[in-house]
């Protein structure tokens, strides 16, 4: 070993003797800040991360280390010290070893000299570092390889430049079958063997994060081969004019022998998938224990059909073997209750008819390009995940996410697969569950309670509701096999006592029927399951089976086996009539529609009734205006249950249709929010901290004005990062930028929500300031390049609030809004004959006003009108070059948190598209830029600087290879 060092530390102070070192950091330096910087366009991307560093090195590295190696073996044998080496007493394992060492360390200080880049991106975005080492592991593997293969024809020549050509050809070789090129020009299966077989593959695989031991062995198996051809080829040099004898035909042999072990462990390790480690951040590429906790929920077998096609898209492609591994950890954790398959539907005629009469599935057109013909191909990329008789489909739309990097230049990577998959799963799992006994997914007993007057104080719909309730209890408890108690309980008994106690702890207060009856009477329902208690709300037709759906919507909460029921409020809007050149007006909120209903089912409610649809499990109220009394009374009343309300609003609305205007409104929501400590001020919000714009610009051209769009940094537009982020039990899991547009700064009242919990979710940069006007058209003249005016109240402003606990109702202490037309009421409650009075019952309305809350009543207020609509994320998509949906995560995410659906909240934060930069002005992106080269000449400055010291050490390199081999023998 210790000649082996010496020969390394020789040849590696030869590179630092002459300027052959310089010349290879320097051009290695140049080229990888060209290619990061001008070809990979990084501040264009907008992505925090370093793959464009690394997304052409098997290519570079094939001439760096072909230029490397090629003067190594064949210096010395064009000098005539190859003869002197091979006759010394050293071993030429030895001299092998120790020039691939040397070659091996020139390269790491080299990488070592990119360091600074990826520190750089780091300071001006959330890198992952994980994918950055795994990065750098498979560079060094890669050289590894490379420098083995050009040590190996470097000794098969004396001329350099044949040994420059045939190392490249060589790893060429070794490169091409993983790539597109030759990928596209056969089938998926055939594509993946090529994949197996290519260098350039193996790179990516470990690039994207994902250490696998099979790719890492890969690397090694090719540096065994061909050093071991090396050392036999140095060997064969030796043996030259003499005739072959047993020890040559043992060396053939042993040759053999070690290279046929070498490839066949590539054999032996390819079926093992387990060893592999995924670097990523937030494990992207792993199955996550909440995917794992669904599939433990399954009681039959779940298939996961894949149909992909042998011919398809070259972006797609790639993409197929990743999801097929994963789609195999699926299995795994199954533990026997998954099955997984993989068709080709042109394979598979009666699979493939089946696909489209029974699920839907039917080719898509890909449209192809070479360098020859334009082509299109019908080609599958589906996944059916199918449980009981309940399936959902999944697309190429539904699993990718497309970057663009240029006009003509795409990035196409899968987006969240395991999110995918797994929502997938749980729809169908709860979907057969929900067709089954609705108690499959409740543990321990259920207890109704029915907080009633005696009948003679109830109005006569209720006497008979009392009785429907016994009823449905009794049915219950025999379908639940005895879990279902009914309790009934007269809150005047005692005292008063439970009065008092049900009015402190729900709000219960008692009720009337009009202003002009004087009687009051109590009629309240809840159920009781695991210390968690939710109130059923009357039935407006005091029906059975009204009240029996309520009960059965209430049992459905403490269920996992059911999906819920979002109850959404949208302004209301005209659809566009393009058959009559008519546009739409107001605003569309289709993408958050879609998303939400994927996992959701949602209601819409224009809460003119005054209350919120019975089964809705959450409330979410988006850009309300000028909503009445009872409106509001629905969104109170439905806190006071103990329910969850989302609010995106604001006192200004924006309208992007035919110009750029801001207009002031009123929510109608401003007095209660007030009531519950919370102030929306009319104001709104500019950050130096912002997101682009496509904004219309005039400017004067002689006597004429011209209209122009551009792009400028937007200070309506706030740019939240996680340090504008406060995340609260995985809230904002997977939201590592979020954009709202003109937006509200919050206030709280301390003194009202003191005895609440209070999170300020959002807020903008200590950079930011607040403005009252209109005017939200930037005017460059007057203001600059900023095109606003900075005000004097500079600081972090609320954006996102979240407040919890103990809420009392606007309406406490007041008649319920709800008794409209009090005449009418009146004379039918007091009308005498019951006949008539059993007449009219159904026209009667109830008045109850719940006065206080319990602990999991929740408000999420956003202070925007505009930053969920469609056009105002599909302006963001186009300027970030993404499909930017953060807003809609957001909420998606509140959702799920509310609900207590932690499980799909863990995994959708786990998208590898969720890191951006931040919002940097021109002048700072050429100063990081700069700062790179700057910090790449102070390296080659040090470099240059060492390379005096190592002469003297390369001139004693033969005296000491020859004293130490004479010690030795």
């Amino acid at each position: 070993m210790k000649t082996v060092l010496r020969v390394a530390r020789k040849e590696f102070a030869g590179f630092f003797a002459t300027p052959v070192a310089f010349i290879f950091f320097g051009s290695f330096l140049l080229i990888t800040l060209f290619i990061v910087f001008w070809l990979e366009t990084f501040f264009a991307r907008n992505i925090a991360d370093i793959r464009p560093l690394f997304s052409w090195m098997p290519a570079l590295l094939i001439f760096l280390c072909a230029a490397l190696t090629m003067r190594m073996w064949a210096e010395e044998r064009r000098s005539g010290t190859l003869e002197f080496l091979l006759t010394a007493p050293v071993s030429p394992t030895s001299l092998v070893l120790g020039k691939f060492l040397a070659g091996l360390a020139l390269v790491a200080v080299a990488l070592l000299l990119t360091l600074p880049l990826p520190t750089t991106v780091s300071f001006i975005g959330p890198l992952d570092w994980g994918p950055v080492g795994a990065g750098y592991l498979a560079t060094f593997f890669l050289a590894a390889a490379y420098l083995a293969i050009g040590l190996f024809i470097s000794v098969r020549s004396d001329n350099q430049i044949i040994s420059l050509i045939g190392t490249v050809l060589a790893c060429a070789i070794f490169y091409l079958p993983g790539s597109h090129a030759l990928t596209s020009l056969v089938g998926n299966r055939a594509g993946e063997i090529l994949r197996l077989l290519g260098s350039g593959s193996r790179f990516e695989s470990i690039t994207r994060g994902v250490i696998d031991l099979r790719d890492l062995y890969f690397y090694v198996s090719v540096c065994a081969v061909f050093l071991t051809l090396n050392v036999y080829g140095l060997e064969r040099l030796r043996w030259a004019g003499n005739t072959n004898n047993r020890r040559h035909r043992l060396w053939n042999l042993l040759t053999l022998l070690l290279i046929a072990n070498f490839l066949a462990a590539n054999f032996w390790l390819a079926p093992i998938s387990s060893l592999r480690y995924d670097t990523t951040r937030n494990r992207i590429y792993s199955i996550s224990q909440a995917t794992r906790n669904y599939l433990h929920q399954l009681r039959e077998p779940l298939l996961i059909r894949g149909y992909f096609s042998a011919q398809t898209h070259p972006l797609l492609a790639p993409l197929v073997p990743r999801i097929r591994d994963l789609l195999k950890e699926y299995r795994i954790a199954g533990n026997g209750k998954v099955r997984v398959e993989f068709i080709d539907p042109a394979e598979h005629p009666e699979l493939e008819q089946e696909a489209g009469q029974k699920y839907g599935i039917r080719p898509v057109p890909f449209e192809t390009n070479s360098k020859y013909r334009s082509t299109v191909t019908n080609s599958y990329f589906n996944i059916l995940i199918k449980y009981g008789d309940q399936f959902q489909t999944l697309g190429f739309r539904d699993l990718i996410e497309v970057k663009a990097r240029g006009e003509n230049d795409l990035e196409v990577e899968l987006r969240n697969p395991e999110y995918d998959i797994t929502r997938a799963i749980k729809k169908v799992l709860y979907a057969y569950q929900g067709s089954g006994n609705l108690f499959s997914g409740i543990k321990g007993k259920v207890t109704i309670t029915c907080y009633s007057s005696p009948e003679n104080k109830l109005p006569q719909p209720l006497t008979g509701l009392k009785k429907d309730l016994a009823a449905i209890a009794d049915k219950l408890k025999k379908s639940s096999g005895g879990r279902v108690d009914l309790r009934t309980v007269d809150p005047e008994a005692d005292g008063g006592k439970v009065a008092a106690e049900i009015n402190k702890k729900f709000g219960f207060q008692p009720m009337m029927v009009s202003l002009l009856d004087p009687r009051t009477f109590y009629f309240y329902i809840t159920i009781e399951n695991d210390g968690r208690v939710i109130q059923v709300p009357l039935p407006g037709d005091f029906s059975k089976a009204s009240l029996n759906r309520d009960i059965n919507d209430g049992l459905k909460r403490f269920s996992r086996g059911f999906l819920k029921t979002i109850a959404l409020y949208t302004p209301p809007s005209t659809p566009p009539m393009p058959q009559y050149n008519i546009p739409g007006s107001g605003k569309s909120f289709r993408l958050l529609r879609k998303v939400l209903g994927e996992e959701y089912t949602i209601i819409d409610t224009d809460l003119k009734k005054g209350r919120v649809p019975a089964d809705a499990d959450f409330l979410m109220l988006i850009a309300p205006r000028n909503l009445d009394r009872k409106q509001v009374f629905a969104v109170d009343q439905f806190l006071m249950q103990g329910g969850s309300v989302a609010i995106a609003a604001a006192p200004f609305d924006v309208n992007l249709q035919g110009g750029l205007r801001a207009t002031s409104t009123k929510t109608g929501l401003a007095p209660w929010l007030a009531h519950m400590g919370i102030t929306m001020k009319k104001t709104m919000v500019l950050d130096e901290q912002n997101s682009a714009f496509p904004i219309p610009v005039e400017r004067q051209v002689g006597m004429f004005r011209v209209r122009e769009t551009r792009l400028i940094n937007y200070p309506y537009f706030l740019d939240i990062r996680p340090s504008g982020m406060t995340d609260t039990k995985g809230l904002l899991s997977g939201i590592r930028q979020l954009t709202i547009s003109w937006a509200s700064p919050i206030t709280v009242d301390q003194q009202k929500s003191k005895a609440r919990k209070v999170v300020q979710l959002l807020h903008s940069s200590p950079q930011s300031w607040t403005s009252n006007s209109l005017n939200i058209q930037p005017d460059f003249k007057r203001y600059g390049a900023a095109g606003f005016k900075t005000g004097n109240d500079l600081g972090a402003k609320t954006v996102g609030l979240l407040m919890e606990g103990n809420f009392n109702s606007w309406f406490a202490g007041q008649p319920s809004p709800l008794l409209a037309n009090i005449k009418k009421y009146a004379k039918d409650t007091l009308k005498k004959d019951g006949k008539k009075a059993k007449k009219n019952n159904k026209k009667i309305t109830i008045g109850r006003v719940l006065a206080h809350s319990p602990e999991s009543a929740r408000i999420f207020l956003f202070p925007s009108n505009t930053f969920l609509t469609d056009t105002a994320i599909g302006l963001l998509s186009s300027v970030l070059h993404t499909g930017y949906q953060a807003p809609i995560q957001l909420m998606t995410n509140v959702v799920d948190w509310s609900l207590e659906d932690r499980g799909l909240l863990a995994i959708r934060g786990r998208s590898q598209f969720a890191r951006t930069l931040l919002p940097l002005t021109r002048k700072e992106q050429i100063f990081w830029e700069y700062l790179n080269y700057g910090l790449a000449a102070a390296g080659l400055l040090l470099i240059w600087l060492l390379r005096f010291g190592a002469r003297r050490h390369a001139q004693t390199y033969y005296q000491s290879i020859l004293a130490h081999g004479r010690t030795e023998a």
